[in-house]
């Protein structure tokens, strides 16, 4: 069993939900982000999604594509991410880590080298917005066989067949994606998630974290109720482009967004 999959396990055996953050590698530099993931975990994170810094980021909206061009004036590489992930493992051998990004940097190491090296500085699964499964044939054995967990993406338009063929090649969680749009674009409505969700459900046995519009507590609890865990991303990384230059303050922020989230996904009636 992955890392992955005995946390979402045990928070399930618990009645718990996934509390899951979203932060750009390397942003606002790459000497603080080994640093702000021990901070998320500190805060109740149960998973972080570590985002691979990428020129063109087509699925993120404003505050993300930012946060890649704050991080790749600092030269953040596929390699420099991953030695991040190698030097949080130093202190932390269990909150997996998912790494969440783009196709090219992958293919420009070689799918077969990232597997290795990825598996190596201990992630634990892998999630390529712009890879979908009919196109992973070839890359997605290479990440299981080093159980590393492929993870795809559910839309609301993703149609009952494809959830099916989705979940098939898909192993850890699914993402579902809670609004039509990139990132930080829309608020949640919480019914139509709850309808698809439910739908999702159904047809597969893996675990739905939910992400896209969760900006406070009261939304995360609100998604947390309907899925097994709720994903951060833009919130965060707009606190980070905010206090870029106070890293102390910066990680009190950071904490001060997440822990009343994990409050309140504990507190879930």
């Amino acid at each position: 069993m992955s890392r992955i999959a005995q946390v979402m396990a045990t928070l399930k055996e618990n009645g718990r939900k996934a509390l899951i953050p979203y932060i750009t590698a390397g942003d606002p530099h790459p000497d603080q982000t080994v640093d702000l993931m021990h901070a998320l975990v500190s805060a109740g994170a149960d998973i972080i999604e570590l985002g691979v810094p990428f020129s063109d980021p087509m699925a993120d909206g404003p505050v993300i594509q930012l946060a890649c061009e704050r991080a790749l004036r600092h030269g953040t590489s596929m390699r420099q991410v991953l030695g991040m992930v190698k030097t949080f493992r130093q202190k932390d051998a269990d909150t997996p880590i998912v790494l969440m990004g783009y196709l090219n940097p992958m293919e420009a190491m070689g799918y077969e080298a990232f597997a290795d090296a990825a598996a190596d500085a201990g992630v634990d699964g892998i999630l390529t917005v712009d890879l979908p499964p009919e196109e992973a044939e070839d890359v997605a054995p290479l990440f299981t066989a080093r159980q590393l967990d492929p993870i795809f993406l559910l839309a609301p338009t993703t149609t009952e067949d494809r959830i099916r063929g989705i979940s098939e090649h898909c192993s850890g969680y699914v993402y579902y994606v809670s609004v039509k749009g990139v990132t930080g674009s829309s608020q949640i409505n919480v019914g139509n998630v709850a309808d698809k969700v439910k739908r999702i459900r159904d047809l597969t046995a893996l675990p739905v974290g939910v992400g896209f519009g969760i900006r406070d507590a009261e939304t995360a609890a609100a998604v947390a109720r309907i899925s097994d865990g709720a994903i951060v991303g833009s919130v965060l990384v707009n606190a980070i482009a905010e206090n870029q230059d106070n890293p102390e303050q910066l990680k009190k922020v950071l904490t001060g967004i997440l822990q009343p989230m994990r409050e309140a996904l504990d507190n879930i009636a």
